[in-house]
């Protein structure tokens, strides 16, 4: 027989009695169940004191006390009472299991994962933990729910903690367990995260806030309470039911917007407003009618939640009137199921079951968006990380598809992004976009309301440069990953030809080299295939030179030395081979080639100035390349013309240019002091050396060209 637990002080016994008075909308069998957990808790914990001094039982009865509040299932108070002891006492899943069922070991086992997990300052482990939480969120709500009743708690008590330690736990709430609180819908929740979070970070700031707050209440005393009376009295007039009440801005939110908008505390207008509480849909937009006849409405101050909810299930009217003596109100209309949703998001789904279906609905919604970041995970946590951030901002525009679809994307999301939010392929292949039935460039931002149309061709594929203005975490994945892809296939492509090379310039014909040596090869490299390998080599992780011989040192291969071995290069290569942008070399043009680590080749003309000093001090480092023949490709370069400044130069130049079948991409003019000549420096494309001696003739007949030269490496 086991000894009874500990008996815990009188205040936490009678904390203990609260909490079972509680539990009252369980049955009685889940209650004993709940009872049985506190006992084993209790014990498990019984020599453990927190950092205060408190007995360590008060801390997961106080999550567990949160956990009842959202009216959640006997398993998750279970779970909440026994989150710390496998973690702290050495209790096992099993035995978790045997005494209290398969499903709460498995809440415990997740939440114990993640509180071994307690973030590091560094950024890697911190994204690695992160990636954890949002696994552990798909598998079951409930765990992060737990969580954040067990943050919440955690920062409520930790006076008796290092300042240091503090603010580091305070500053991770608020970027991470706050974001995560409202993504949810846990709105009350998310607020008191923020200010307790603020209060540890700045108590100072925080302090002096909470002191103008109270000054400012108690001078718009009165003028609230009129206005309050109005609306009641107002809305009574129109036969309607409300509950009405004020409204205050959290001290973080004062706090973020005077630190955003570099305001002062007397600018910020918005820091009170008041909740119309109404019984259905309808009376939610007759109510708005009848407090725009009582207060004039701020125009573009509207925003219909209600037919578009947020994407955490926020809905709502918001309005702001200009109520007396000029004073802004901000007013909020909903439903009572709309209440219950904005205040506890997900968690409302255990709290009402029997008032709504939307709660149960923004559930699903909620397990779809979960399944939707855990795809774009990568290799990488702290990229993963870093997407998944800007996903948990709230801040949204609304975009409509061309069949009139309601798409939710972060304010500052571009063409791209909704592309991305359409279909991978869609993103992957888009080329051009009309907003609103006008063609528009694809790192436009999207705005409100914006009808979007994606331009998609086969040829398309995503550009790096995507990466510099897309807001969404999937649209980066799926960049970064089609890069990868492409940049790994075209590595390996060339890294077997520079292996190739290497061998044949050692006198080793490649396909007599047995199967056996390239296994050895691919196990001593430490990677999964030969490609890997050769991808190595494409962008310069591996040096052609030392795998070859690595490949000879197992085997005695046959010996035929070939002549003259240089590698042949198209131009098209995509991102294995580069042109130098220095230079522009084109077909005809003497090339040489480096191998630049991570990038793979870079292509120089022979005579290209700026790796003058690199060849001469690093001969090793390049290459011998030639170009192979190819039809239709076209390669681009920059010329300077300088031209007699007269009327219509400029028109007969180009006409010179694309009478040799050229195509301009770029021009650019500079006049001289006098005014005399004016050089003219385009960017066009050509097919080869002999294409460009074509396009320079064709121009050089011009009378009123004095000189014309090619530009290399910034020099004419």
């Amino acid at each position: 027989m086991e000894p009874a637990p500990t008996l815990p002080p009188d205040y936490q016994e009678d904390a203990y009695r609260v909490f079972l008075d509680s539990l009252d909308y369980l049955p009685p069998a889940d209650v004993e169940r709940i009872k049985s957990a506190y006992a084993f808790a209790a014990k498990a914990h019984a020599h453990q004191k927190r950092m205060s001094g408190e007995p360590y039982i008060t801390h997961p009865l106080a999550v567990a006390g949160a956990v009842v509040e959202w009216c959640m299932d006997a398993d998750a108070i279970c779970a909440a009472l026994l989150h710390d002891t496998m973690e702290d006492t050495g209790a096992t899943k099993q035995e978790l299991a045997e005494k209290f069922g398969k499903e709460v070991a498995e809440l415990v086992d997740g939440l114990s994962k993640l509180d071994k997990m307690e973030f590091a300052s560094y950024q890697e482990a911190q994204a690695e933990n992160f990636r954890k939480m949002l696994m552990a969120m798909a598998r079951d709500l409930r765990v992060v729910l737990i969580k954040l009743a067990d943050r919440h708690h955690n920062i409520q008590t930790m006076s008796a903690m290092r300042a240091d330690k503090r603010i580091r736990i305070a500053r991770e709430t608020l970027e991470i367990y706050a974001p995560i609180a409202l993504r949810l819908g846990l709105n009350k929740l998310y607020r008191e995260l923020q200010d307790t979070s603020f209060r540890l970070i700045y108590p100072h700031r925080a302090e002096v806030l909470a002191k103008a707050l109270r000054i400012a209440k108690g001078n718009r005393k009165e003028l609230l309470a009129r206005i309050q009376e109005g609306i009641c009295d107002k809305l009574a007039h129109a036969g309607l039911t409300a509950e009405v009440f004020g409204r205050e801005k959290s001290l973080y939110s004062i706090f973020r917007k005077m630190k955003d908008k570099q305001l002062s505390f007397s600018q910020v207008l918005d820091i009170y407003g008041f909740r119309v509480v109404v019984d259905n849909v309808p009376s939610c937009y007759l109510a708005l009618g009848a407090l725009h006849s009582l207060f004039k409405p701020v125009p573009g101050k509207f925003k219909d939640y209600i037919a578009i909810p947020k994407a955490n299930g926020y809905q709502s009217l918001h309005t702001t009137l200009i109520g007396p003596y000029g004073t802004p109100v901000e007013v909020q209309i909903r439903t009572r199921d709309m209440h219950h949703v904005a205040q506890d998001g997900v968690a409302s789904h255990w709290l009402y079951k029997d008032g709504n279906e939307s709660s149960a609905e923004l559930q699903i919604k909620t397990h779809k968006w979960l399944q939707s970041l855990l795809e774009s995970q990568s290799g990488n946590s702290a990229e993963f990380f870093e997407d998944v951030k800007i996903d948990l901002f709230p801040d949204e525009v609304y975009i409509f598809t061309p069949k009139g679809k309601i798409m939710a994307l972060p304010q500052g999301a571009t063409v791209v992004d909704f592309a991305y939010a359409v279909h991978t392929d869609v993103g992957n292949h888009c080329s051009a976009a009309r907003i609103n039935h006008e063609l528009a460039p694809l790192r436009t931002e999207l705005k409100n309301g914006d009808l979007v149309e994606i331009i998609t061709a086969q040829e398309a594929s995503p550009n790096p440069v995507w990466l510099s203005y897309v807001k969404t975490g999937r649209a980066r994945s799926k960049i970064r990953h089609f890069l990868r892809t492409t940049q790994n296939e075209e590595s390996a492509r060339l890294g077997e030809r520079l292996l190739r090379q290497e061998l044949l310039s050692l006198g080793v014909v490649p396909i007599s080299i047995p199967a056996t040596a390239w296994d050895s090869l691919v196990k001593a490299s430490g990677q999964h295939s030969l490609d890997e390998v050769y991808a190595d080599i494409g962008l310069g992780k591996r040096l052609p030179s030392v795998v070859a011989r690595r490949l000879l040192a197992r085997e005695d291969m046959a010996a035929v030395v070939p002549g003259g071995l240089t590698l042949a290069i198209h131009g098209n290569e995509g991102m294995a081979i580069q042109l130098a942008p220095c230079c522009q070399p084109i077909p005809g043009d003497p090339i040489i080639g480096s191998i630049r680590k991570g990038s793979g080749m870079v292509i120089h003309t022979h005579d290209c100035p700026v790796i003058r000093k690199s060849r001469s001090s690093e001969p090793q480092k390049w290459i011998d390349v030639e170009w192979e023949p190819e039809e239709g490709k076209l390669f681009e370069l920059r010329i300077k013309v300088e031209v007699k400044n007269k009327r219509g130069v400029l028109a007969q130049v180009a006409a010179a240019i694309s009478e040799a079948g050229s195509n301009i991409e770029h021009v650019a003019m500079e006049a001289d002091p006098e005014r005399l000549f004016t050089t003219l420096n385009f960017t066009i494309q050509v097919a080869n050396r002999s294409h460009l001696a074509a396009v320079m003739r064709g121009i050089r007949h011009l009378p009123e060209v004095t000189r014309i030269a090619r530009e290399r490496g910034g020099e004419a």
